[in-house]
């Protein structure tokens, strides 16, 4: 049989154009079967086709078989180098979250545009389907946002999947970046560092450290000191007690061999407390339930021999475990939770809390420590429920200056309380310590129930949690602050309620060395630029600096970021005026704070994953005419600008800057 070469070519064709068909057909790739651990997410691992919590995806009671479960804050940084057509997904809060506070956005940004975002959704509600088409996009972002609270944010990326015709998809972590050192070393003259003001009520002890950096040895001395009050010239410590009401103009004076310097200073007898923000150290962060009297001891030494304490550091707190747990099986934590007459115990880690408190004192430092208004801490440790009045004596008795009260197991108790209901405990707390013999700063975890910010102050608190916890992502950062309660435009305005006595408090600095979910000690998942981003927007709105790192292994560049002198200059400037956001343009952002001296400290944020210019126009900033522009961070002056400044900001970076006329 004779073939016709027409039809024989003919078949060849339809061969090639079925073969490229089929050649072009995608594949479909599960993000679950990626390779997970570059992601970063605020608590514990994310899950492949499971939530979080390990158990079977469910969003609105629909289960799913394949997908991601992480944590809030999350960020999956996908690299797909052009080689998928599209990435689909269903979104929404896993069954399994055990509250319905958190509303979680989901976010889809290809190549830094935005391809698309979900409202904030809760548990319970049905899950999103997502379908964005990604030919062409390099890299791929998928967020999951908590808003400020990273409580129970249990985020599922259901059936999350790839159509792929070139190469594979790969997770990928964040761009490296070194750690630069920007803050220049003190130098060998006096500096006097810290707060310029200082509250203290009638007849109480006072004790306050002259923070001074420079070549030791130093003398120290204050002109027009009160009477009632004494220093010590080779210490800088002030003792003793003022018995009249009324302000007190001092001037510290400071001196080694390589020069002078001398610093107006206030000493405010009354009934306000906390005129600046508290500065110090707390153990959660990276001791957490491992937290004992040698650690305590420890944290101390630190704060001295780092030199943090001559920029101004005054406190050191324990958190949680350091009362009896009722039913633990470890002896240490064991034991009788009270005493005869009622008065709380520490349990064995803690043998002599007194000797503690002393041994903290004698440093010039202050001691802090914790308890709940519920009958346990959050930990499972004894709180002060029905024995308020016995556990302030006790503290006061011990010799401690701050008390964190943590909201905790007092949930049970006072289930969906109105706004009364959410004070009762504070108030009482706060009434009884008024009473006590010696100072002591009230710090309310209450994590921003009521609106705190509106009535922290009224009830006896100096600072008050706004939001839960940060938990370990950048993400957490930007949920905490980056939003409308602290924008100059916002209805909550959460600025408007603080200053001298009562700061708004979004958590600790988590730099340098941190507990991670599986009670390791490992370093913070912040970046560098995320970490100077941190620490400067704490200062702008005037936050506590309580950093919560392990004290005892700073670095040079942990070091660094807790001891720029002009960066916390505008975090304790006697204004009190805390800062907001004053500009937005995406995820460009610039917030502005008033200065004692008519200046303005003025941050440039980058939240976007590439770098920006970031521009600061005087019009947002109320400001005319030419300008000095100094950077706080390399401490140096920039130039005279008019109109506005711009400056080139890294991702997740900032740019700080102190603007003034001359």
């Amino acid at each position: 049989m004779k073939l016709n070469p027409l039809l024989v070519l003919a078949g060849l064709a339809i061969t090639l154009i079925t073969t490229q068909a089929l050649a072009a057909e995608p594949e479909t790739v599960y993000l679950s079967s990626l390779d997970l651990s570059p992601i970063v997410q605020g608590w514990g691992q994310p899950q492949a086709d499971k939530a979080v919590t390990g158990k079977r995806m469910s969003i609105g009671s629909k289960t799913f078989e394949r997908g991601l479960g992480t944590h809030t804050d999350s960020l999956i940084r996908v690299q797909l180098k052009g080689g998928s057509e599209k990435f689909m997904t269903s979104v929404g809060v896993d069954d399994a979250a055990t509250s319905d506070h958190a509303a979680i956005t989901f976010r889809v940004i290809g190549d830094g545009k935005t391809l698309w975002k979900s409202p904030g959704m809760k548990r319970g509600q049905a899950a999103r389907k997502v379908e964005v088409d990604v030919k062409g996009v390099k890299t791929l972002l998928l967020l999951a946002d908590s808003g400020g609270d990273v409580s129970f944010g249990h985020a599922d990326w259901a059936d999350a999947k790839f159509l792929v015709t070139g190469e594979r998809p790969a997770i990928v972590g964040s761009p490296h970046e070194d750690a630069v050192i920007l803050t220049p070393k003190p130098a060998r003259t006096p500096r006097i560092n810290g707060a310029r003001i200082f509250g203290v009520h009638p007849g109480h002890p006072l004790l306050f450290t002259i923070p001074a950096t420079g070549d030791r040895p130093m003398k120290f001395a204050v002109d027009h000191l009160p009477k009632g009050l004494s220093v010590d010239a080779q210490t800088g410590q002030i003792h003793g007690r003022l018995d009249q009401p009324g302000e007190y103009v001092v001037t510290f004076r400071a001196a080694n061999q390589f020069g002078k310097a001398k610093r107006a200073f206030k000493i405010v007898c009354g009934e306000t407390l906390a005129l600046t923000p508290h500065m110090g150290w707390n153990s959660w962060y990276v001791w957490e339930n491992h937290v004992t009297d040698q650690i305590m001891r420890a944290a101390a030494d630190a704060m001295v021999s780092s030199g943090m304490m001559d920029h101004g550091y005054q406190y050191v707190n324990i958190d949680d475990c350091w009362s009896v747990k009722p039913g633990a099986s470890d002896p240490t934590l064991g034991g009788e939770a009270r005493d005869a007459s009622g008065m709380v115990n520490a349990n064995l880690r803690f043998s002599d809390m007194k000797a503690l408190t002393d041994y903290i004192h004698a440093k010039g430092l202050k001691a802090g420590i914790y308890t709940s208004p519920g009958p346990t801490t959050c930990g499972g440790y004894v709180a002060a429920y029905q024995h308020e009045e016995l556990d302030a004596q006790r503290f006061a008795e011990w010799g401690y200056d701050f008390l964190k009260y943590d909201w905790c197991s007092y949930g049970n108790l006072a289930k969906n309380p109105d706004r009364a209901g959410l004070q009762k405990p504070y108030r009482v707390m706060g009434d009884i310590l008024r009473r006590q013999d010696r100072d002591m700063v009230l710090n309310l975890c209450q994590y921003g129930m009521g609106d705190v910010w509106e009535w922290g102050k009224e009830v006896g608190g100096h600072s008050w949690r706004t939001a839960g916890d940060l938990g370990g992502s950048f993400n957490g950062i930007p949920g905490a602050l980056f939003r409308d309660g602290f924008d100059v435009y916002s209805k909550r305005g959460l600025h408007k309620y603080v200053g001298p006595g009562g700061w708004n408090d979004p958590d600790y600095l988590l730099l340098g060395y941190l507990s991670n979910w599986k009670g390791q000690t490992a370093p913070t998942p912040l970046t560098p630029n995320e970490q100077y981003s941190h620490v400067s927007l704490w200062c702008l709105v005037a936050a506590p600096l309580i950093f919560s790192g392990d004290i005892t292994r700073l670095d040079d560049f942990t070091l660094s970021l807790l001891t720029n002198d002009e960066v916390i200059d505008v975090d304790q400037d006697p204004l009190g005026k805390p800062g907001c956001r004053v500009a937005i343009d995406g995820d460009l952002e610039v917030w502005a704070k008033d200065l004692e001296d008519g200046t303005k400290a003025v941050g440039l944020f980058n939240r976007g994953e590439d770098e920006a210019t970031v521009t600061a126009k005087w019009a947002d900033l109320g400001l005319k005419g030419k300008r000095i522009v100094r950077d706080l961070w390399r401490q140096k002056d920039l130039g005279k600008y008019e109109g506005e400044f711009k400056a080139s900001v890294p991702r997740h970076g900032v740019v700080l800057v102190r603007v003034r006329a001359k």
